[in-house]
């Protein structure tokens, strides 16, 4: 199926997208005459993240991948055990 995006033909772009994908579209919208554009824009906005990681940061991440590798962690059911969930 191939989506029409945008206010106008001479600022839009056709995609192909498939109809299970057309249909989660639709479940998507806010209301029923927003746009496929208006969706997949809201969507990107949620999915991007401008705010630029601090210096510390990518140095916390890699010692955490580094744990989760070695095994260094706790399940979360061992967490509800010690806390008698």
């Amino acid at each position: 199926m191939k989506v029409y995006c945008g206010m106008s033909r001479s600022s839009a772009t056709t995609i192909q997208i498939d109809i299970a994908l057309n249909a989660r579209l639709d479940r998507l919208k806010s209301h029923p005459l927003e746009t496929y554009n208006e969706v997949v824009a809201r969507l990107v906005d949620m999915a991007s993240d401008d705010e630029p990681l601090d210096g510390e940061t990518p140095e916390r991440i890699d010692v955490a991948i580094a744990d989760l590798r070695n095994g260094h962690y706790v399940s979360a059911e061992e967490i509800d055990r010690e806390l008698g969930l």
